[in-house]
């Protein structure tokens, strides 16, 4: 964990991990539990993300003991009908409800989520006075990284009843903070298909560390 993070931005945030999509680049396995360098990815991205947030969970809709293994709780969408990232994003926050002030979203295939990422969102967010901060590579929008104020779940949740599913829509009702992390060039690297995963284990066994850090 970066130590730049402080005590006060770390109580009152949790963070959703989304494990809940049906991979069908892979296959239709499910993603968060196929193993990279010999754990499974949604470990990566736990191990990554815990230190920097008060409170965790998973939202995954199928084999959930096996999540549950990993981190607890584990949820499954509180809206039926595979609704994708959203549906995720507002199960966490009903679940956090009254316990954390915002909630950090990352999906489970991304294994080298910064070590800062939630307290640079949070800044950005503070400073810009928004209800949602969203990562940027440094040329466009990673809308699945996102930190969003607790205020924002009955917006979210009018915005999926009206059928809506994208997520760069549901930002126009509310201010939104980009935050830049071309800093970070792995930072949103994610794993779409065996070939990709094959690769990245090679690239983790060539370096000396075997991790690579931002």
């Amino acid at each position: 964990m970066d130590n730049t993070a402080t005590q006060q931005n770390v109580i009152r945030i949790g963070a959703v991990i989304l494990a809940g999509g049906l991979a069908r680049r892979m296959g239709g396995v499910d993603k968060g539990l196929v193993h990279l360098a010999g754990k499974p990815l949604v470990q990566w991205v736990v191990d990554r993300v815990s230190p920097q947030v008060s409170q965790m969970m998973i939202n995954a809709n199928r084999n959930t003991d096996k999540y549950a293994e990993i981190a607890r709780p584990v949820v499954g969408d509180a809206m039926q009908g595979n609704l994708g990232p959203l549906a995720g994003l507002y199960t966490a926050l009903d679940h956090f409800r009254g316990q954390v002030d915002s909630v950090f979203m990352c999906p489970c295939d991304s294994p080298f989520v910064p070590l800062n990422i939630v307290n640079r969102m949070h800044d950005a967010q503070t400073a810009r006075g928004a209800t949602i901060s969203v990562a940027s590579d440094g040329q466009r929008l990673q809308p699945v990284f996102l930190l969003v104020k607790s205020t924002a779940m009955e917006s979210l949740e009018q915005f999926l009843h009206s059928g809506e599913r994208k997520i760069d829509q549901w930002f126009e009702s509310e201010t939104v903070a980009e935050v830049n992390f071309s800093d970070c060039p792995d930072a949103f690297l994610n794993i779409n298909t065996e070939d990709e995963r094959s690769r990245i284990e090679l690239e983790l066994e060539n370096q000396r560390d075997g991790r690579r850090d931002c």
